[in-house]
């Protein structure tokens, strides 16, 4: 199976993860600490490289003590001013 990803939407998650992350004084190991999940997961997910599950934005929610919808809401506000910049959307 092929992979739909969306580089415009990974960047915008990417971006807001490290945002909040920094906010909250956390270091990827003590995000990935705190979301059970890898540092080397969270650092993929900050390069954009990969994209979390639905179990995994729970975590990685809860790990940031904020709720998922909000944390998704933020992904989407930051997708909106990234979309226009690059000129198209994804396929």
């Amino acid at each position: 199976m092929r992979s739909h990803q969306d580089p415009a939407l990974l960047r915008a998650f990417a971006t807001e993860l490290r945002a909040r992350r920094n906010a909250a004084g956390l270091s990827q190991e003590g995000l990935a600490f705190q979301s059970g999940l890898n540092r080397t997961f969270i650092a993929k997910l900050e390069l954009a490289d990969t994209s979390p599950s639905i179990t995994t934005l729970f975590r990685i929610a809860e790990g940031l003590r904020t709720d998922v919808g909000e944390l998704m809401s933020a992904v989407a506000k930051r997708l909106r001013k990234e979309r226009p910049a690059s000129g198209k959307a994804a396929t």
